[in-house]
């Protein structure tokens, strides 16, 4: 698992299918319902802190866009 859109074939696989509309939500969004897996104990340990991390870093690069598109309109 590497992308993002592998941590939404992970989540479809538990019948989760999340779209808000827009990224950064989505990606909040697929966390929270990672979390809600693991600790219904479906999912292993390694599995979860792998997803997890391609979440954050994902989360990351929007939170980066976001910063950069307010400093350009600046």
């Amino acid at each position: 698992m590497k992308t993002l859109y592998d941590v939404q074939q992970l989540l479809e696989e538990y019948g989760v299918l999340v779209h808000v509309g827009k990224r950064k939500w989505d990606i909040e969004l697929m966390a929270i319902e990672l979390d809600n897996i693991y600790r219904a104990g479906v999912l292993d340990q390694r599995t979860f802190l792998n997803a997890k991390m391609i979440l954050n870093r994902e989360h990351e690069y929007e939170e980066r866009q976001e910063r950069e598109k307010k400093a350009d309109k600046s």
